[in-house]
């Protein structure tokens, strides 16, 4: 049989992560500690695996269901290769270090088990309550496989350079950046989006570090009710947004 299928071959590494095509990730378990994965994302492996459901501890179990945020994994161990991958988005390998990495969780397909998270708040300008953006803050030393929708655009800030991002296309950045949520329109109508350009909230980012966007982002609902909270209107909130984002991720 001949096909130009047989050029989408296994890429050999020694590495624990790499990225087999720009949407598949190969992580080699033999040698190393377990893996931690989104559930469902497991499209193959070789060598003798076992996946079980993470256990999420108390605290974490709260902030899911309080915030929305937070991680469903599962545990990969074993001696052998899984391969990885979601709804065929883009696949990007970050080395963690000591200055931490805030994501939205929404976007993580994978990291090694010796990390750490914990859900933070992001604050409005305005300090409304329910308004603010909550994110994954990934602390420790070692490696997260990050999703994003086509690919990305990596922007620098330093203290001279403060950048603004759509908090719907926003995916991760450097945790020691100062960041505020806002919106380009008066304090008076802050509930409505940004007259009819059809932009809403942003993050502003300051100091030394990253902010990774995606060239892709979730409208909220146009026809969002009053009383949902400030949050679900303003598509960063369980049901806006970044719930639709998460949603359509993790099913």
């Amino acid at each position: 049989m001949q096909s130009p299928l047989f050029s989408y071959t296994e890429q050999q590494s020694q590495d624990r992560y790499t990225v087999q095509n720009p949407q598949l990730l190969r992580v080699a378990l033999t040698g190393h500690d377990d893996v931690l994965a989104r559930k469902g994302a497991m499209v193959a492996y070789q060598g003798l695996m076992d996946f079980d459901g993470e256990y999420q501890n108390q605290n974490q179990r709260t902030a899911l269901a309080r915030t929305g945020e937070g991680l469903d994994l599962m545990r990969c161990s074993g001696q052998g290769t899984v391969y990885l991958a979601n709804l065929a988005q883009y696949i990007h390998v970050v080395d963690v270090d000591q200055d931490g990495l805030t994501v939205d969780g929404a976007y993580v397909l994978a990291l090694d088990s010796t990390l750490h998270t914990e859900v933070i708040a992001v604050d409005s300008q305005y300090g409304i309550s329910g308004s603010g953006k909550y994110q994954l803050n990934i602390s420790g030393r070692g490696q997260v496989a990050l999703m994003t929708s086509g690919q990305p655009l990596m922007l620098q800030v330093t203290p001279d350079k403060y950048v603004n991002v759509d908090a719907d296309a926003v995916v991760a950045w450097s945790s020691a950046l100062r960041v505020q949520m806002q919106a380009q329109t008066h304090s008076s109508n802050i509930r409505r989006r940004r007259g009819n350009t059809g932009e809403g909230w942003e993050l502003n980012f300051l100091g030394q570090g990253f902010a990774l966007v995606q060239p892709s982002e979730v409208m909220p609902p146009q026809n969002a009710q009053i009383g949902q909270g400030a949050a679900a209107q303003f598509g960063v909130g369980q049901h806006g947004a970044h719930g639709q984002n998460q949603n359509n991720a993790w099913n």
